[in-house]
């Protein structure tokens, strides 16, 4: 059965953090493609109530699939500590797919997809405020640099923006999914992942269908029967919510919360990607110059911090070897200690 701990001994913490900084790539890369299939879903199908049943199932999926590697935590008196941090992170991720969906049912994909990306600017300074890391200026210049880069991907040409309820739903939506991932960073460590991730599953689930059953009418018998609305469902319970999120859960453990979001916002880039490659749709100048721009703030965020660092450690060495070793100026301290002496010897047998 696959590991997954989050125990990276065996890896080097550099080898560590590109592996695991993939994972994220590829939960961005089917989240790209699930902005695609939800936009269709939701102009047929309640939003709210697509937010309960994607993710219970998945959440049923899960504690089907791992029920002895629950049964284990249990036995060992760690189920409660995973149901605790579960309901957190369940709570966050609720709030965040509820707030998104609703507002793609009131603003563009693009807009929804420009305004979701800004939680890469947002989580530096939610982990300031929570794990009390203080965001670098290389992660400051790369937060900017996406969201410029976001921006042009996902507007389409110099579209005006206007801050509608859809918008301000889907800011929101941003800010509970940057906490999500700063939360995810701090409660994964030393916790079975896919037990997290299927407490959080079902948490997220029921806060679903226990709003969309207060603000929504269910949906219909006929469309839950229908074949394309059932294929939308199976790629956003099976590819876009059980693979992806525990992609994204065993990421965050072992790469930076601000790296981290800076590698998922990579999911404008795909969805613009697929909906070139499926909707036929086309990549304008704005567009390549926005990838160019995100692609510039992953070097900034990942590659610049390391050659700085590598700079500095050359620095030091060549600090090092040019001063005199403690065994050298000892050395030199005895020799000029014995020709004082000598010279004193001299001295005295010449009176």
């Amino acid at each position: 059965m696959a590991d997954f701990s989050t125990d990276s001994s065996r890896l080097g913490p550099r080898r560590t953090a590109r592996l695991y900084g993939a994972l994220l790539l590829l939960a961005a890369a089917i989240w790209g493609l699930g902005t695609v299939v939800i936009k269709g879903t939701v102009d047929e199908f309640p939003a709210l109530w697509l937010v309960g049943i994607r993710f219970l199932s998945a959440g049923i999926i899960f504690c089907t699939l791992f029920a002895p590697r629950l049964a284990r935590l249990a036995r060992a008196g760690r189920l409660a500590d995973h149901g605790r941090a579960g309901l957190l992170l369940g709570v966050l991720i609720g709030c965040a797919y509820l707030l998104n969906t609703g507002g793609l049912t009131a603003t563009t994909a693009a807009r929804s997809s420009f305004l979701t990306g800004t939680y890469c600017v947002l989580v530096p300074f939610q982990a300031w405020l929570v794990m009390r890391r203080r965001p670098s200026a290389f992660n400051l210049g790369a937060g900017a640099l996406c969201l410029a880069g976001i921006a042009l991907v996902s507007l389409p040409d110099g579209e005006a923006f206007a801050l509608g309820v859809g918008e301000a739903l889907t800011l929101g939506s941003a800010v509970f999914l940057g906490f999500h991932v700063v939360a995810t960073s701090r409660l994964a460590g030393g916790r079975d992942m896919v037990a997290l991730t299927a407490i959080q599953f079902v948490v997220c689930g029921l806060l679903g269908l226990a709003v969309g059953a207060l603000a929504q009418p269910a949906p219909s018998t006929a469309l839950l029967a229908d074949p394309s609305v059932l294929g939308n469902l199976a790629y956003l319970v099976l590819a876009a919510t059980c693979a992806a999120l525990l992609l994204q859960n065993l990421g965050l453990v072992h790469v930076s919360p601000s790296s981290g979001a800076l590698l998922l916002s990579f999911e404008s880039v795909f969805g613009v990607l697929f909906s070139v490659l499926l909707l036929g749709e086309v990549l304008s100048a704005a567009m390549v110059a926005g990838f160019a721009l995100i692609f510039a703030a992953v070097l900034v965020s990942e590659w610049l911090p390391d050659s700085a660092l590598l700079a500095r450690r050359r620095a030091t060495r060549a600090t090092a070897s040019a001063a005199p070793c403690p065994e050298a100026l000892a050395a030199k301290a005895d020799a000029g200690t014995l020709a004082a002496e000598l010279s004193a010897d001299a001295l005295a047998e010449e009176r």
